[in-house]
């Protein structure tokens, strides 16, 4: 038995899920704005306490790492960092597009692949793709998404596009027969982050707690009149 709690805050909302294992006790999801940093902490004492077990009962924290949101990864990393300190738990980190791709996986034949997507505003995405064993076709990366963006996998196998950064490629991609996009918008969850970071604990796939940072992807630039500052952003 390994008693994982789970929390994702890469988009818009977060979620906190409790698994035994690959078993699923509890999942808390809020779909509202700023809901990460409001809520976080109550759902996390609600997931537990509501099990019947206390956070001392954990045996390790999993926190979806990226990529998403600046500000949403870094309440969500920092929280889950916080409790290992606390609780002297290890921590396990779960790419946010694998998890996505865990969502939908059993609802697809081996034949089709898995492209989840997460806004990065105008045509840009976070992408990747993945095979039904959410092996990597493509690796993860920010993407523009244009008619050839996806032209090489497109030729070969059908690729299920989905995530809230989906719908504005639907125009680009529509034209591709292979192009299957997904009626509703699937955003990344506790759910399958807890599934995914069963696998990691029993392989003892763990974060160093000082080092460990949330998987920005790619660099924001701001310019002030003083000084020219970089850091890792939406």
């Amino acid at each position: 038995m390994a008693l994982i709690l789970s929390i994702d805050t890469s988009t818009y909302g977060c979620s906190v899920a409790l698994h035994d294992d690959t078993k699923r006790l509890a999942c808390y999801e809020l779909m509202t704005e700023k809901s990460s940093s409001a809520m976080l902490t109550l759902l996390i004492q609600n997931v537990v306490a509501q099990t019947g077990f206390r956070l001392a009962d954990l045996d390790a924290v999993a926190v979806a790492k990226g990529p998403g949101s600046y500000t949403g990864l870094r309440i969500g990393v920092s929280t889950a960092k916080g409790l290992c300190f606390a609780l002297d738990k290890p921590l396990v980190a779960v790419n946010t597009l694998s998890a996505m791709a865990a969502q939908i996986r059993h609802f697809f034949p081996d034949t089709h692949l898995l492209c989840p997507m997460i806004d990065a505003r105008r045509m840009e995405v976070y992408c990747a793709v993945f095979d039904n064993n959410l092996q990597e076709i493509t690796p993860v990366e920010a993407k523009v998404v244009d008619q050839d963006a996806f032209s090489d996998v497109l030729s070969q196998r059908p690729v299920v596009f989905f995530g809230d950064g989906a719908q504005k490629c639907q125009v680009a991609l529509g034209e591709y027969s292979n192009a299957l996009f997904l009626p509703e918008t699937v955003f990344p969850s506790a759910k399958t982050v807890g599934l995914l970071a069963a696998q990691g604990f029993d392989n003892q796939q763990f974060e160093d707690l000082a080092t460990f940072e949330p998987f920005y992807l790619k660099d924001f630039v701001t310019t002030s009149p003083k000084k020219k500052m970089t850091v890792s952003a939406y």
